[in-house]
């Protein structure tokens, strides 16, 4: 496996006075994907955010790519935010086409596309990743998905972003049988055709085992075993 995209080393979380989570050391390979197990408020949410910086460390080291995030990097977030992505549990469209809410983050960062592709074969790209057809899903509105097809577009407009590290908390919750082969199909896709690094949280345990790399069982803000 290639050199660590992250390593962490005596850190802690916390809120207010209680610790969230403790990860004395942990290191990410690049490309490899990580799941994590666990009850609800093991740490799992709060690990995961911490990765995608949204969170700041109270003790210890985290270092992304080599380098360590300290509070100035943290402060500039917004850079390294370009390079993981996080996607919440809260399924949250934008009230706009299919097709509108997948490229929005591409034109935020002034990215509408790239010399080789149209605007729309990119987006088309990311939503067959997902297993949703742009003719048929690009055009429709926000109101007439489904909970499982919000879902795989709220995924797809992560995955168009082409992150380094992809961090999902419960992708499959809600889920028929069909969009969870989409999910996987898509998980799997982001690592072997982009190389990215993805660390899921989930509480389906089989599904997990059958797409990560490594699955870290949690248990009070602590990584306690592997299974």
């Amino acid at each position: 496996m290639s050199a660590p995209l992250y390593h962490l080393r005596g850190l802690e979380v916390g809120y207010g006075e209680a610790s969230a989570l403790i990860v004395p050391e942990l290191s990410i390979a690049r490309g490899s994907i990580l799941g994590l197990v666990g009850h609800n408020g093991s740490g799992k949410s709060t690990l995961l955010k911490l990765l995608g910086f949204l969170l700041a460390p109270r003790a210890g080291e985290l270092f992304f790519d080599g380098r360590l995030v300290d509070a100035a990097a943290l402060r500039a977030g917004h850079v390294l935010r370009r390079r993981a992505v996080l996607l919440g549990q809260d399924t949250c469209l934008l009230k706009r086409s299919v097709a509108a809410n997948v490229a929005y983050g591409l034109r935020l960062r002034g990215q509408p596309y790239t010399q080789e592709a149209a605007p729309q074969e990119i987006l088309a790209g990311a939503l067959g990743l997902v297993g949703l057809d742009f003719a048929e899903f690009g055009a429709r509105s926000w109101r007439e998905l489904s909970g499982g097809e919000a879902r795989r577009v709220a995924l797809a407009a992560r995955l168009v972003l082409q992150p380094e590290a992809l961090l999902l908390d419960e992708p499959t919750t809600g889920l028929d049988r069909a969009s969870v082969g989409h999910v996987q199909q898509a998980v799997l896709a982001a690592r072997e055709t982009r190389g990215a690094t993805l660390v899921i949280a989930s509480h389906d345990v089989d599904w997990l085992k059958s797409c990560a790399d490594q699955v870290l069982l949690m248990d009070e803000g602590r990584i306690t075993g592997v299974l």
